[in-house]
């Protein structure tokens, strides 16, 4: 069985919508194409989702919509990338000023392996960006007879079509090459390919250690109004590539490699991605002209914690405070440079964003602008909270009209609301910001799980009430003076401190608290390990203080120290298993800790009763 696609079918129907006559000639017409590019399109909460399709006659192509009454035709995978279909029913419309053609009614045909033909753009090529394809035969395709029980024929693509020209040097802003391909037609087994491409987000340039030694990379994010898809450069190519790319703008990329999409470092959500090499050509576009320019899907800051751990999405707010740039040394002894942001929204919350490198570093924020961030991380420390990535862009007052609606809002209201926090900053607090009750753990709960059993630490808040602290009087460590290393110190002959990190010795040792505390509920009972800020705020005084005050009072030190038991707390803690001496067991330590705020607790216990209708 041979299957023919309409011929320019894409081409007519374009034309006919121009004419402002489809209504009788389309409900006639049922043309054959093929589905070049199959995508969910997610619409907001409580919405159905959209499937959008990339269609092709062989020739042009055009992007549509699926009717959310033929969703199932694409989950039960009867519409797929390369499907030939029939469209039975179909109308044309407007979107943001570009035509789309809404598909009613559709009959799956075949499926064939590959794209049929070499299709251009039907809109770059009736503006004038791109130069219509030659005169072809109808592109065919032989469809054996399909098997009992199939929904419908397995196809191959038994067709020949002329390769797109190789890409030509030109110098910037001559004329378009001849066949644009759409970013979702790209696969690895094409080695001849031109896309048009708007940079919507470009790295830093990262060093990294492999078993070849040392080397560098930096990555781009490329949009186009198919879909986006990234592209990495690694060693001599970022000297070469990377002054050539800039956010914003629009380049023809061609000569590059495409590759599997490696999920793990790749949230386009994609298939694919570049590689981009020495051979690779990069030429910027001086007519950006129907390119799309960065698309958002915001989630409001009040729904974050629906949000999974460690997924990305986008978000838009006012940046109501602007902490300190500030460089730390992490635990492996690398030196980094972040800062804090407090971003609020109409939700009435707000949340921490930290930004790291130069984008911390170049950062400014006058007057409590809006800004959006797409793709950055969610955390759950202490909270929600929001890290900037490597893929990570900041836009600060976009025109755009949720920002529009922000910046009215918050000059008429919103800079006078009292904000609930998804996360909060420092080591401990009076209040419990940053706490989700919906979290809490009871000790049995948390020893009948699996909690903190895996290689990878493991999260969760408490509530318990300290019953006992082990070796009162040895609760605190000789610590380092110097900044941000607090590693143990041991005294010398000579009577100084020796710091074998810093590699000198001190005059005088700081104290720090290194605490075991037993927690109990009505549950059961837990070892929590405390470090020095939350030992703080359980004892109410620094280790120093309370240093100086056993060696002038030891009675009133243990007072101090035994006051703190019977005290009820809200716990964020850690659970890690660690091997010693082929012993394996669960360490939980405190990450955070904040004292109980009756009225608060109070107001959430009346919710709770009211929920059951008492």
């Amino acid at each position: 069985m041979e299957i023919s696609l309409t011929e320019n079918a894409i081409h007519h129907f374009w034309k006919t919508f121009d004419a402002d006559n489809d209504a009788e000639e389309l409900s006639t017409w049922h043309p054959i194409v093929q589905v070049v590019s199959c995508k969910a399109i997610n619409t907001g909460p409580d919405q159905p989702s959209r499937n959008r399709l990339v269609i092709s006659d062989g020739n042009y192509w055009a992007q549509s919509m699926l009717a959310t009454q033929l969703n199932d035709l694409v989950t039960d995978g009867q519409i797929q990338k390369n499907t030939i279909i029939r469209m039975k029913k179909f109308h044309a419309s407007r979107v943001q000023g570009k035509r789309l053609i809404i598909i009613l009614d559709v009959e799956p045909m075949s499926q064939v392996d590959n794209r049929i033909g070499e299709p251009v753009n039907i809109e770059q090529v009736l503006d004038g960006t791109t130069p219509a394809p030659s005169s072809v035969k109808p592109s065919t395709t032989t469809t054996p007879a399909a098997p009992a029980g199939f929904g419908f024929a397995q196809a191959k693509s038994e067709h020949s079509s002329a390769a797109p020209n190789p890409v030509q040097s030109r110098a910037v802003g001559t004329a378009a090459p001849a066949t644009i391909h759409p970013i979702e037609s790209l696969n690895p087994y094409q080695n001849k390919w031109v896309i048009k491409v708007r940079v919507t987000q470009k790295s830093d340039i990262r060093t990294f250690s492999g078993k070849n030694g040392e080397g560098k990379l930096f990555t781009v994010t490329l949009m186009d109004e198919t879909g986006e898809i990234r592209a990495t450069a690694f060693n001599n190519v970022v000297d070469d590539l990377y002054d050539k790319l800039e956010e914003g703008k629009v380049y023809y990329i061609s000569k590059a490699r495409v590759n599997i999409a490696k999920k793990k470092f790749n949230n386009t959500g994609g298939d694919f991605e570049i590689a981009l090499d020495k051979l690779t050509q990069i030429e910027e576009c001086m007519d950006a002209s129907g390119m799309p320019s960065v698309s958002f899907n915001f989630v409001e800051l009040a729904k974050l914690e629906e949000k999974p751990k460690d997924s990305t999405c986008d978000v838009i707010g006012i940046v109501k405070q602007v902490g300190d740039f500030e460089n730390i040394t992490t635990r492996a002894g690398k030196s980094l440079s972040k800062r804090d942001l407090t971003l609020v929204d109409k939700s009435q919350y707000s949340v921490r964003v930290t930004l790291w490198g130069k984008q911390a570093e170049n950062f400014v924020a006058e007057n409590q602008p809006v800004v959006a961030f797409k793709n950055v991380k969610i955390g759950d420390f202490g909270g929600r909270t929001l890290s900037l990535i490597s893929t990570s862009t900041i836009h600060p007052n976009p025109d755009i009209s949720e920002a529009h609606l922000l910046r009215g809002w918050f000059d008429r209201e919103g800079h006078a609301t009292s904000f609930t926090a998804q996360s909060s900053s420092g080591g401990g607090g009076g209040g419990t910001q940053g706490l989700n009750r919906k979290d809490l753990l009871t000790i049995a709960a948390i020893r009948d799980s699996n909690i903190g059993k895996s290689d990878n630490a493991d999260f969760f808040s408490c509530r318990g009430t300290i019953i006992f602290i082990r070796n009162s009087d040895s609760i605190m460590y000789t610590a380092c003076p110097a900044e941000k290393c607090n590693k143990k110190v041991n005294e010398t002959s000579s009577g100084d401190w020796r710091c074998e990190k810093c590699d000198r010795s001190y005059p005088q040792p700081d104290h720090r608290y290194l605490m075991a505390i037993s927690v109990a509920d009505h549950t059961g009972q837990l070892w929590l390990q405390a470090f020095n800020e939350v030992g703080q705020q359980v004892i109410g005084m620094t280790a120093r203080d309370l240093y100086d005050l056993q060696m002038s009072d030891a009675a009133a030190a243990i007072a101090a120290v035994t006051k703190a038991q019977g005290s009820t707390w809200n716990f964020s803690c850690r659970a890690k298993q660690d091997t010693f001496n082929d012993n394996s067991r669960t360490r939980y330590g405190i990450n955070r800790v904040w004292s109980l705020d009756y009225l608060a607790e109070g107001r959430a216990l009346l919710d709770q009763l009211q929920q059951y209708s008492i």
